[in-house]
């Protein structure tokens, strides 16, 4: 729980102060409890990313999202392609995860997933190994992937979106 408030007071923090003289805005708090229980309930038979919260704070957007990824389909190398910075909060499980390099195998994606180049695999990137308590920041258009997980993982992603987009819960 210290490590989700830290986080999201960095976000908050960092996206706050170039509008640091307008009134303060409320806090959105999301617990352990309730993020436990938001993905608890996903499908454990996907990948699974979603939010839970998403919140105006003054000219730009912060989403809390809830991720479930099952060992047994290890997904996509990817890169989103939008500016939007990814915070990962590992709550759940072990694996090596990648950042940086270049996708390789490219893969055509069906109607509808997210834009942004999906492959097999990143050549050339950092791989770090990832556990409980973990933060791992991800810059926009960063290719990032999951190459190994020891187990189903559950983790928190804090989204940056400076550009407003995100979808307001």
């Amino acid at each position: 729980m210290r490590t989700l408030t830290l986080i999201c007071g960095l976000c908050f923090a960092a996206l706050a102060a170039p509008v640091a003289a307008q009134t303060p805005l409320p806090a959105t708090d999301v617990t352990a409890a309730q993020m436990k229980a938001f993905i608890d309930a996903m499908p454990k038979d996907a990948i699974t990313d979603s939010a839970i919260r998403a919140v105006d704070v003054g000219g730009s957007r912060i989403g809390i999202y809830g991720v479930f990824r099952p060992k047994s389909l290890p997904g996509d190398a990817i890169a989103h392609e939008t500016k939007t910075t990814e915070v990962y909060v590992m709550l759940q499980g072990s694996g090596t995860l990648v950042t940086g390099g270049t996708i390789v195998g490219t893969v055509k994606q069906p109607t509808g997933r997210s834009s942004g180049p999906r492959g097999e695999k990143i050549e050339g990137g950092v791989s770090r190994r990832v556990t409980v308590g973990d933060v791992i920041v991800i810059p926009g258009r960063t290719p990032h992937w999951w190459s190994s997980l020891d187990g189903d993982i559950r983790y928190m992603i804090v989204r940056a979106d400076p550009v407003g987009t995100m979808t307001l819960k």
